[in-house]
């Protein structure tokens, strides 16, 4: 009991001490800050839900004394509560109908809970973090545009050492586009934190369940209705038409996580297969908008299930020649 609370205090402890070095001002703080999801996803997949709460409790009492309560509440939603959930659903298993549970967590009897559930669950909670800051900035559709035209007006100002005024072209782009980069950089940030603290717990020998089979990874069916209607309300004005594009915008994220898969999955027979996968990754990091070639091939494979005529038509391999 001892050593569970100890690493939910050094849980808790680093992810508020990344979390707390965004008011050093230095670059690297913002990798900092991003991945301060990170120790308490840790706790909660390796030691349990309740470490990674006990954890996420521990930073927001310290970031509560060290800077501001009001900044602890805004880290103990945006940043603990996500984790330990996340965590959380990543370890959630059940036994299987008509199975025997095993003592064994990693049995084949246990069914885990299914990556495209917990991928609705990340595209859920980025919405939810995304309108929660739209909202911070005023509580309708024109007040948040007001503000996020002044704030743009000053911080291109600054940059440039001239005058702008809240009608340049340049500010109405950027007020356009902040809710779609916000929501889109919450669904990456909460993905990747997620990997890489199961990642971290696999390498460790302290993930209770076997490794999920990542390029297997679809999302329900009703997913692709739920992003059709999203879409048609984006063209609404108003409150309604931002939290629509917010949602469009995690669920095509969504998609193109799916799209990954769908190559994993596709290029298993490819010579060189690891050269064309470190390409195609380095083509997205470097060309966002490759990200609509892949939520394109997400939403293909869902329309026409092209993983599973793959797999359905893929040659087994030769015998072994004695």
């Amino acid at each position: 009991m001892m050593v569970f609370g100890l690493i939910a205090l050094i849980a808790g402890a680093a992810s508020a001490l990344m979390f707390a070095s965004i008011v050093s001002g230095a670059l690297i703080s913002l990798v900092l800050v991003y991945l301060a999801p990170l120790p308490l996803m840790l706790a909660a997949i390796a030691w349990g839900p309740l470490c990674g709460a006990l954890g996420g409790l521990v930073a927001t009492l310290v970031i509560a004394g060290a800077l501001s309560p009001p900044l602890a509440l805004g880290y103990g939603l945006a940043f603990a509560l996500p984790a330990w959930w996340l965590g959380h659903l990543a370890m959630l298993g059940r036994p299987m109908a008509g199975g025997i549970a095993s003592t064994d967590a990693a049995s084949p009897q246990v069914e885990w809970y299914p990556l495209g559930r917990i991928l609705l669950w990340i595209a859920a909670l980025a919405t939810l973090l995304t309108a929660g800051s739209l909202y911070s900035l005023g509580s309708d559709a024109s007040a948040i545009s007001d503000a996020m035209h002044r704030g743009f007006a000053k911080i291109l100002s600054l940059v440039s050492e001239t005058t702008v005024t809240e009608s340049d072209p340049r500010v109405g782009l950027m007020v356009a586009v902040i809710p779609v980069l916000v929501a889109a950089s919450q669904m990456a940030t909460l993905t990747l934190n997620l990997w890489l603290a199961a990642k971290v717990a696999a390498v460790s020998g302290r993930l209770h369940r076997p490794w999920p089979n990542l390029s297997g990874t679809s999302l329900p069916p009703m997913t692709l209705v739920a992003l059709c209607v999203a879409l048609a309300f984006s063209f609404f004005s108003g409150m309604i038409g931002i939290l629509a594009v917010v949602v469009t915008t995690v669920l095509m994220m969504a998609y193109a996580l799916v799209g990954l898969a769908v190559l994993h999955t596709i290029t298993r027979d490819l010579a060189n297969r690891g050269i064309w996968l470190a390409t195609a990754y380095a083509i997205v990091f470097m060309f966002s908008v490759s990200l609509i070639l892949l939520t394109a091939l997400g939403l293909a494979d869902a329309v026409f299930g092209f993983r599973e005529r793959f797999l359905r038509n893929r040659q087994p391999p030769p015998l072994p020649t004695s």
